[in-house]
């Protein structure tokens, strides 16, 4: 440990809170963390439980240790209402002090993300975001773990198939999905998939002012009858869809969700009805572990959260996915500082951080979240980690981790990251590619 954190290690610990006015300066010996959040609008109800979560995990470093060896961290929402105009305007509102930005929206990564060499500010879009960006050569600024979304699709298929895709072949497989950035995301490896193992895939979008009212989509997938159905949902399009599948008695043991999908509000709507469904994540709550008691007897008994306890948030997937993504930034900066030698990294220190960023199953461990984390870490060439994934499932009133880690099959996503990110850099040309990346 550098002479610095030990000096600070033994310090005494400084009650600091968390400010969400002015960014703050680096001189003033802070680190200012913005996050794009969406606390209004229709994400509401998904994006409120994961940027408490966030909060919170900020919160307990500041109020328990007195920041990040002797630095306060200052977290900072900008309210986006997940509207990508809105996120381009916060993200020029907060860069000039920010060491990452956190866009929270696909639709919002795909506009920051040619900024991000000429900022030098590094994107932080954990499970979101544009897949490609797991190619850290082209992508030098933008980072995606612990899975990307085409690893999820990946996984799910895996998980569907008892690992053998070739007997997916001849049968049907609809992609409910937003209509949106995020909902489109998977469709280039699923088709590919499809084409390579001979299931037909049938997409089936859902317009932002559907997400409620499904009719329509569901008598598609009544007349269709596919063999499995792939939600790429997000917020009100959620429990949009899993009412309409209770109404309608589709079978929930053939409903597979993306992580996005896999909210407990959106399923205690229906209870028992949603027993069988099940929701692929790179996260598992767990609210006995070491790091959560901690949370809960430092901020929320301590009356510094904002979680809404009487609906059982404390305990539920996003809230603590959340406090999950708040630790994955946090180690890409405590490895900049480490590596640096500073209390204060700037942004491009904090990219390398995020590129040297080993969350083993040891280090998970020693933070208190054993077995909460897909194990990853990521390097210059790998800005995702490809940690894989749990399979969880509704039992009626809680989601339960019915698998052990699923992989995706990266032989056949590696390929197209390369194709979409040359794509990208060819039609973003003159883009920066750092041919010195090996690994």
């Amino acid at each position: 440990m550098k002479t610095w954190m030990k000096a600070a290690a033994t310090a005494s610990a400084m009650a600091v809170g968390i400010a969400l006015a002015a960014p703050a300066l680096a001189q003033d010996g802070s680190i200012y963390i913005p996050n794009l959040s969406y606390r209004t609008g229709p994400f509401a109800a998904t994006g409120t439980p994961l940027m408490n979560g966030q909060r919170d995990y900020i919160t307990l470093l500041n109020e328990r240790d007195g920041g990040l060896n002797g630095a306060k961290l200052v977290y900072d929402e900008c309210e986006t209402g997940y509207n990508t105009e809105k996120g381009v305007e916060c993200y020029e509102k907060t860069k000039a002090n920010a060491v990452v930005t956190q866009p929270w929206s696909t639709g919002i990564t795909l506009q920051v993300l040619p900024k991000s060499n000429v900022d030098e500010i590094p994107i932080l879009a954990p499970g979101y975001g544009f897949s490609a960006m797991a190619d850290g050569k082209v992508f030098q600024w933008a980072f995606n773990p612990p899975s990307s979304y085409w690893d999820g699709a990946s996984m799910i298929l895996n998980h569907i198939s008892d690992n053998d895709l070739s007997s997916l072949s001849g049968k049907k497989i609809a992609l409910l999905h937003l209509d949106h950035p995020f909902g489109k995301e998977p469709i280039p490896l699923l088709e590919k998939l499809a084409a390579e193992h001979g299931f037909t895939l049938l997409p089936i979008p859902v317009g932002l002012t559907e997400m409620q009212n499904q009719s329509a989509q569901w008598l598609q997938i009544r007349r269709e009858r596919p063999d499995f159905v792939v939600m790429w949902g997000w917020g009100a399009m959620n429990a949009g869809a899993l009412t309409e599948a209770a109404k309608t008695k589709y079978p929930m043991d053939q409903f597979v969700g993306i992580w996005w999908s896999g909210h407990d509000g959106d399923l205690k709507l229906i209870g028992d009805q949603g027993k069988g469904y099940r929701s692929i994540s790179w996260s598992v709550p767990n609210s006995e572990s070491a790091l959560m008691q901690d949370i809960k007897r430092h901020v929320v008994d301590a009356g510094k959260s904002h979680i809404n306890q009487a609906e059982g948030e404390f305990d539920s997937v996003f809230y603590q996915r959340g406090v999950m993504i708040s630790v994955i930034l946090v180690e890409g900066i405590r490895a900049a500082q480490e590596e640096f030698d500073t209390q204060t990294p700037d942004a491009v220190q904090v990219r390398w951080g995020l590129e040297n960023i080993k969350l083993d199953e040891a280090r998970l461990k020693e933070l208190g979240a054993e077995g909460m984390l897909v194990p990853f870490s990521t390097s210059c060439a790998d800005h995702t980690g490809h940690g894989g994934g749990w399979m969880l499932e509704w039992d009626g009133s809680k989601f339960v981790k019915v698998s052990d880690i699923i992989q995706p099959d990266r032989s056949a996503i590696e390929p197209l990251e390369e194709e979409k990110a040359r794509e990208y850099a060819e039609a973003n040309a003159p883009w920066p590619v750092n041919e010195e990346c090996e690994m």
